[in-house]
């Protein structure tokens, strides 16, 4: 039964309007509307909060500070953060005091009334402040391969530089919500737009002082997330919480846009200081890197983000000597944390740009300079000592470079360029090679529960949240396949912390991987039951009236075929009995129609202490060609082409891959083209909104656009698939390095110090 292209679960229900996002549920009698006084200032001492003009204000049903929280630390690795300031401010837009009124106008005005007194202090708002003054969090972190420095003495040339780049906010479409209803026994049932329900759970329950299992948190779906709620929405909640368990009344926090941009993480700036040795043919001999990531002013998630840069600054090219250091540096800027990629853009950005400056420190084309780096064979080992297998990076290149027509395109560029007085086109191909799994091992976890009724048709829960990318729509095909059932006859349950407990979040591109894997073990479970009681049914058809089939789940049932709706002998296909039917022939003889499966991915995992291991299951490979044409006179950038190969392994839904490719790959390009985060020299984020923040539009997407999945599969994942979420999202880079290329052209051996996102500003500044 072919299903690789099913329509996501909910588009008719996107399209029409019909899909219930959180906002959208009714209010709830008695129900509060929750919102937060943010710190006017980056850092300073808290002098007094007063509260009492605010719970004057008719409406106002409370005004809650640190005082009224059980705990007031969290941190998802370092709890270094308290749920509100109760001492010290440390970032712009810090909460420090939750408002809960009636309506939403009386609940602006009481926030207002809320007096903070407040003695600023010196803030750190950069890489380059926090180095000068040794403000760091956790350790400094280094992978070392061979001998760095020896090699850098003897290879025949030498690069040093700097690399910086910036922000990128994750302009979801719904901002942080969450509706909290008290129950009995102080119990607490939490609607979370969350990436990480479990979190929300243990946080709302240690900050309120209750027991994990008196907090339930659910999530139907989300309005994007790319990170942005894997560990930050638990906050909210949270607030929302508090506010509930406190006054016995349902709770709504819900944040506008313009404060959600204003006092929330980003993707990490990074800059980072360099040196690289290679040959004249431009094949490197030695790396030795610093990576400097901005963390902000607690640690989030900075550790495992930096982490993760570190372990792909070699991307998809073998460095056979290479020392890699990392370090977070704490300023007084929002906490920074996860962003799709994970630091994984960051640690490419740095090497992609390295390679391009060697091609044009030689003469040559970065596209052979990139090709003669990429690793060869299944033999070369990472920097942290991981073999990589299954290597497709080598007919990636090759197979994109033929379909792309780059050789010819790269001759014709070089004639415009030499002849417009007023345009420069540039082209770059650029790779992705990015490892697929949590880097800490314990998160490598998930679970899933299916259920079939009488009538056939099944529901299912995972850890899975779904924020648009369709994860539930690829669990409803394992499912719907496994049983050789329609899909319509399988629905995916939101997901809740009473169903499915101690789960991961969904990210790490690893949603599908781990809740795929478990769904299919639930499900093989369920298999095997059905299939034994119904070879126990063929063999004795005649039975007393009180008679039941004896199972013991140990049976060889592999003569057994689910197959177009039926269980069928594949012996003797003519014996064969619906689904439906052998689902109530088990539940007369009460048989369990359950499963629950619990997986694990079987990885060696990584030593972060020393810097080696074996951290990923596998890659997901991919390369990208880009052509832009960037005006001379005002610096605006135009890309003409793009041409996407990726690896995805064989695909459980081709069609929603497909989607997610186009969809990273556009994210991508707002990083580093568009997407320029402002702030004041105070440190107030000033472009916090879609009119002052620009994300691409249409006429930021490529003109011509193709995209290409290489036939593959990956034996070590479920059904031979490969992860998408986050690896295409790196391909954007290919618009900034083309960038880099054009601005190249005007001189020979020019290196322009072009920084990410290469706005049109930027540009403009670059060009001579």
């Amino acid at each position: 039964m072919k299903t690789k292209s099913l329509p996501h679960d909910s588009a008719r229900g996107h399209v029409t309007g019909e899909s219930v996002f959180l906002d959208d549920r009714p209010l709830q009698r008695g129900e509060l509307h929750v919102g937060l006084v943010f710190s006017p200032v980056a850092h300073g001492k808290i002098l007094s909060v007063d509260t009492s003009a605010a719970l004057a204000l008719s409406g106002v049903a409370g005004v809650f500070t640190a005082a009224d929280l059980h705990h007031n630390l969290w941190g998802t690795i370092i709890q270094d953060q308290p749920l509100l300031a109760d001492k010290t401010v440390n970032f712009w837009g810090e909460a420090i005091a939750i408002v809960a009124a009636e309506n939403r106008a009386t609940l602006a005005a009481a926030k207002k009334l809320v007096k903070v007194e407040i003695e600023a202090l010196p803030a750190i708002l950069s890489i380059d402040e926090a180095r000068a003054q040794e403000a760091f969090i956790a350790v400094e972190r280094t992978i070392l391969k061979g001998d760095p420095d020896t090699a850098l003495a003897q290879s025949p040339h030498r690069l040093d530089g700097v690399f910086e780049n910036k922000g990128q906010d994750h302009f979801y479409l719904e901002s942080h919500i969450s509706i909290v209803y008290p129950l009995e026994n102080d119990q607490l049932e939490v609607h979370a737009s969350s990436q990480h329900p479990t979190e929300v759970q243990h946080l709302v329950s240690e900050a309120l002082g209750l027991r994990q299992s008196q907090v339930t948190c659910i999530v139907k779906r989300m309005g994007g997330g790319f990170g942005g709620k894997e560990s930050q929405a638990a906050t909210f909640s949270a607030y929302a919480a508090l506010v509930a368990h406190k006054l016995k009344r349902p709770a709504r926090l819900a944040l506008s846009k313009d404060e959600d941009m204003q006092t929330t993480g980003k993707r990490h700036p990074f800059k980072d200081w360099y040196s690289v040795g290679f040959d004249t043919e431009g094949r490197i001999q030695a790396l030795d890197v610093k990576l400097f990531a901005d963390g902000g002013a607690y640690a989030d998630l900075s550790t495992s983000i930096l982490e993760r840069a570190m372990l792909h600054s070699d991307n998809a090219y073998h460095l056979p000597n290479a020392r890699i250091v990392g370090r977070i540096c704490r300023t007084h800027n929002t906490p920074h944390t996860a962003f799709r990629g994970f630091g994984g853009p960051q640690g490419v950005a740095m090497i992609e740009n390295v390679l391009e400056e060697i091609a044009i420190y030689l003469g040559k084309d970065a596209l052979d300079v990139r090709r003669i780096n990429c690793y060869q064979g299944e033999e070369q080992t990472t920097p942290y000592g991981q073999v990589v297998v299954n290597n497709t990076l080598p007919a990636l290149f090759d197979r994109l470079s033929e379909t792309a027509n780059y050789a010819q395109r790269r001759t014709e560029i070089q004639a415009f360029n030499a002849s417009s007085q007023t345009h420069l086109r540039g082209l770059a191909l650029t790779a992705v090679k990015f490892g697929i799994s949590f880097t800490s091992r314990f998160l490598n976890q998930g679970n899933a529960l299916v259920n079939i009724h009488r009538d056939g048709t099944i529901q299912v829960s995972t850890g899975a949240t779904e924020m648009g990318q369709g994860v539930n729509t690829k669990l409803q095909q394992l499912v719907a396949e496994a049983f050789a059932i329609p899909y319509q006859n399988v629905t995916l349950l939101p997901t809740a912390t009473d169903k499915n407990h101690n789960t991961s979040p969904t990210a790490a591109s690893s949603g599908s991987d781990i809740n795929g894997a478990a769904v299919v073990l639930a499900c093989a479970q369920l298999q095997q039951r059905l299939k034994a009681c119904l070879l126990a049914h063929w063999a004795q058809p005649v039975r007393g009236a009180l008679e039941e089939l004896s199972i013991t789940g140990q049976e060889d049932t592999s003569q057994i075929l689910f197959q177009d709706g039926y269980l069928v002998h594949k012996d003797n296909p003519e014996q064969r009995m619906a689904f439906a039917e052998a689902v109530n022939l088990a539940f007369f003889n009460r048989i369990s129609l359950s499963g629950y499966g619990h997986f694990k991915t079987p990885i060696p995992g990584y030593d972060r202490d020393a810097g080696k291991g074996h951290p990923f299951l596998y890659y997901t490979n991919g390369v990208a060609a880009c052509e832009v044409l960037i005006d001379r006179l005002t610096g605006e950038l135009k890309i003409l082409r793009s041409d996407v190969l990726m690896d995805l392994g064989r695909p459980i839904n081709e069609g929603i891959d497909r989607g997610q490719v186009t969809g990273a790959f556009v994210q991508g390009l707002g990083w580093v083209t568009t997407e320029n985060l402002v702030y004041s020299d105070t440190g107030a984020l000033l472009s916090h909104s879609p009119t002052t923040y620009k994300i691409p539009n249409i006429q930021d997407t490529p003109r011509e656009f193709h995209l290409e999945l290489l036939e593959n599969e990956e034996p070590s994942n479920v059904r031979g698939s490969k992860a998408v979420g986050e690896p295409p999202l790196l391909l954007g880079f290919a618009a900034w390095a083309a960038v880099k290329n054009a601005l190249s052209s005007t001189h020979a051996h020019y290196n322009p110090p072009l920084r990410l996102p290469a706005t049109a500003e930027v540009i403009l500044s670059c060009l001579k």
